[in-house]
């Protein structure tokens, strides 16, 4: 399969759990608003989720895969099964302490780090620390999750790792409907969401269990020990904890600010999750790739090859998400009306979710880069270059939020998330270039000059859309103002893949390949 196949796969089982996410977040949109209760799991949520890219996802697809790859290569399978068996035996204990300790002294941290301005408000705030109780063993989960994926993505297995977040939305989704079938009070429908958050944990846990004895990769347990090879995981890791929840760190940043205005944080939540949607399948097709792909191509020396990954990375990244960020910024009423706009969901939580959304999109494609050019550094075990990047960015979001969110509320911190992004990648990109780790091609950069020009073009109709059909767009019914939607993303989609793919900015061939094998399939 082509680096590009891989990419849509992953991304198409993505794509299910982001479409189900959407599903998920207009019902509680529909059912709380941006209300107390939706402000208290948000901020709840946000917190486990937070030590989950920390300390899960972004440390070990960072600083694992290259380590188990490695092992593979030079002891084979049992080598490896015994490195993922120390480290195993270590990650349990640090979280079963860590967990532990979070749930014991949750009212301090809601009070300190997760919502400081929710003690005002006393309901809110215990309601928040009931479920960041509830919640916290889910990050115990993902934290396993994010192992096991690792292993079945350094042999090759993407699908199924990318797949299992689908089981969070449907868990949340299938509680929000039978809240709705028992009418419970939004403080109890904020209690099923938790429970759900924990039980999806479990679920996500006990299937990719499955498909490692699938693959013939079982482990036992050991006892606790700093081996050579764990206390190097560990070395690695630290810094690629920060780097990789640098996203969340920023999220959580504007939370803490933001926790000062009733409803900020939903509403922030709400236009992430739109966000979210070419992010995830993008961003995250990418990384999880790309690392693997790249530590082989390291591993043999083959410097071609690797150039080559980074380069057509670049071009899938930027051919979806600088489309994405324009489609967003110019037309986020509509799309924040049609999908939130009912129930508790305001026209006025629609205008300052919409600003909130147009803002985070001009960062889109900043931290899509970002899940581009950071395998580079790992796949050599250089950790710091990214801590650092990370580091610059978080200054970046804290000062930008505190300057801008008195003078243009919750947008200003989407704002100051997005210019941290940017300053972040700008960082990376010129140590790469510098570090002579990346090239781009003649190709490349023809390619991308052609998808700015394209986007631009797609552009200016959904410019000329929204000037003249605003009203259809936002005020008709249901019915006219999605097919109003639909024909309008249609169109823009016409224009951009149209002068792309007419220009060369999209590579025909590589797309025509990937379709005949998904006929094929």
């Amino acid at each position: 399969m082509s680096l590009i196949g891989k990419f849509a796969s992953v991304g198409g089982a993505t794509m299910a759990s982001r479409v189900l996410g959407f599903v998920r977040e207009a019902m509680i949109a529909a059912f709380l608003g941006a209300g107390p209760v939706a402000d208290a799991f948000y901020a709840a949520f946000r917190f486990p989720n937070l030590f989950r890219r920390l300390f899960a996802e972004g440390a070990f697809n960072a600083a694992f895969i290259p380590l188990f790859a490695k092992e593979i290569e030079g002891g084979g399978p049992d080598a490896a099964r015994k490195f993922a068996e120390q480290v195993l035996a270590v990650l349990l204990l640090s979280l079963f302490v860590l967990s532990a300790l979070a749930m014991i002294f949750m009212p301090f941290l809601v009070s300190t780090v997760i919502a400081p301005k929710f003690i005002e408000d006393p309901d809110k705030f215990e309601l928040t620390v009931v479920l960041g109780r509830i919640m916290f063993p889910y990050l115990a989960a993902m934290s396993l999750v994010a192992m096991l994926a690792g292993i079945l993505n350094s042999l090759r297995r993407y699908f199924l790792p990318a797949l299992a977040p689908v089981l969070l939305n449907i868990v949340l989704v299938s509680g929000l409907i039978a809240a709705g079938f028992l009418e419970l009070s939004a403080p109890d429908i904020g209690m099923v969401l938790g429970w759900s958050v924990t039980i999806s944990g479990a679920l996500q846990l006990g299937l990719l269990v499955w498909a490692l004895r699938r693959e013939g990769f079982t482990m036992g347990f050991v006892r606790p020990r700093l081996t050579p090879a764990v206390k190097r995981l560990l070395w690695l890791a630290l810094p690629a904890a920060v780097t990789g929840g640098i996203t969340q760190i920023n999220l959580l940043v504007g939370q803490i600010i933001a926790s000062a205005q009733d409803g900020a944080i939903a509403v922030m939540n709400y236009a992430d999750r739109l966000n979210q949607l070419p992010l995830g399948v993008i961003g995250i097709a990418i990384g999880v790739v790309l690392l693997p792909e790249l530590s082989r191509a390291l591993r043999a020396g083959d410097m071609k090859d690797a150039q080559h990954l980074q380069n057509r990375s670049l071009e899938f990244g930027l051919a979806i998400t600088v489309p994405a960020a324009v489609g967003l910024a110019m037309i986020p009423e509509p799309i924040i009306g049609l999908v939130f706009e009912r129930g508790a969901f305001t026209r006025e939580t629609t205008l300052v979710t919409a600003s909130v959304l147009a803002a985070f999109a001009l960062g889109l494609p900043a931290f899509v880069l970002t899940k581009i050019f950071t395998p580079a550094f790992y796949a050599r075990e250089d950790m710091r270059t990214p801590l650092w990047a990370s580091l610059i960015s978080v200054v970046i979001n804290i000062a930008g939020s505190l300057f801008l969110f008195p003078r243009l509320g919750v947008s200003g911190i989407a704002l100051a998330t997005s210019l941290a992004g940017w300053i972040s990648v700008v960082f990376l990109g010129t140590r790469l270039v510098s570090g002579g780790l990346f090239r781009l091609t003649a190709v490349t950069l023809k390619r991308m000059g052609l998808i700015v020009i394209a986007s631009a073009l797609m552009g200016g109709l959904l410019w000329w859309v929204e000037a003249n059909f605003s009203a259809i767009l936002l005020d008709a019914a249901l019915s006219v103002r999605l097919s109003a939607v639909l024909i309008t993303v249609l169109a823009a989609a016409v224009v951009y893949f149209g002068f792309a793919f007419m220009t060369g900015g999209l590579d025909r061939a590589e797309f025509a390949r990937m379709l005949r094998r998904r006929k094929k399939a």
